[in-house]
């Protein structure tokens, strides 16, 4: 973990704060790449995990976060907009599950909302690799759009396009006549709330885009799609322990009462920070991390939040 100091604090919109953070001597950071994300230790044991939004760099003396201040905020939100310059902050080293393929004949960035924090840093990587690729924007109305004047200074602005919808749906573009047909090696990054990242995926797909070639980061997951809770048994295939998970509780929550303490992160099944194999029984996924395909296998979920189709599940523990 890094021990570093919240160096300065911007208001980007009403309900988004920029943090910058830095070492306490000013020293060089661990480097990071596109997508990457840091994992924050706030109080009472709360870790939440931001995208960088800043340029990529092999040796940053600082980190640069965005973080939309949640109405139904579980508390991360909460603790980071209550942050002043000085505070200090146990921060993981940059981590990255929505990498760049640097192979990419073009590249499409598609942000909604808060979801442009990890479109910044893309789009500044490509530019510095020459790479061929545009920049959509998708917010409210501008009141609530962050980074647009930055954006509007950069060397690539003619690349960006920022829509304003002001809550009408009639006013956002059709995504599959922005998002067109995909060459093979064309990919696409979409990151912003559910419903947003949705729609354009079943566009993209309509128009014939792969899912190799779709690459989406979610930060929060869909409580409305989490079905039903029921019952069932785990048990630990290295010890033979088993134990009942209550509806009420998951998986994570009732092995820590026996002493298994499983790494967290996010706590809804978006980062992938707790998986764990499974070696027999039928998960119920409840992830936004695993692919279609992952899910299919069925030999590992998030016990985060994720839960058994059956009566029990048998984990690699």
């Amino acid at each position: 973990m890094l021990d570093l100091i919240v160096t300065a604090v911007q208001r980007e919109a009403p309900t988004i704060l920029a943090f910058n953070l830095a070492r306490a001597d000013g020293g060089p950071l661990p480097g990071f790449a596109a997508g990457a994300h840091l994992e924050i230790t706030l109080g009472d044991g709360l870790v939440r995990h931001y995208s960088l939004c800043a340029t990529p760099e092999s040796a940053p003396t600082r980190y640069r976060i965005a973080v939309l201040l949640v109405a139904d905020s579980r508390g991360g939100s909460q603790a980071m907009h209550r942050l002043q310059v000085g505070d200090r902050l146990q921060v993981s080293e940059p981590r990255n599950l929505f990498t760049l393929v640097p192979s990419a004949r073009r590249t499409q960035l598609l942000a909604g909302g808060i979801g442009i924090t990890p479109i910044l840093a893309m789009a500044e990587q490509l530019y510095q690799q020459g790479a061929r690729f545009s920049l959509r924007y998708l917010v409210r109305d501008r009141d609530h759009a962050a980074f647009i004047p930055w954006l509007k200074a950069r060397p690539y602005a003619d690349q960006v396009r920022v829509h304003f919808d002001q809550h009408d749906p009639a006013l956002r573009p059709n995504f599959q006549h922005l998002l067109g047909p995909a060459a093979p090696d064309d990919h696409l990054y979409v990151c912003g709330p559910a419903g947003f990242m949705a729609a354009v995926v079943d566009a993209a797909q309509a128009q014939g885009w792969q899912p190799g070639q779709i690459h989406r980061e979610y930060f929060a997951a869909d409580p409305a799609a989490q079905g039903e809770q029921r019952p069932f048994e785990v048990e630990l295939a290295r010890s033979g322990r088993r134990v009942q998970v209550p509806a009420e509780r998951s998986v994570v929550e009732v092995l820590a009462d026996l002493g298994v303490v499983l790494p967290v992160s996010c706590g809804q099944g978006l980062c992938g920070t707790c998986l764990t194999p499974v070696l027999a029984g039928e998960p119920e996924h409840r992830d936004l991390f695993l692919s279609a395909a992952e899910h299919a296998a069925n030999d590992r979920f998030t016990p985060c939040c994720s839960r058994a189709k059956g009566e029990r599940l048998v984990l690699d523990l």
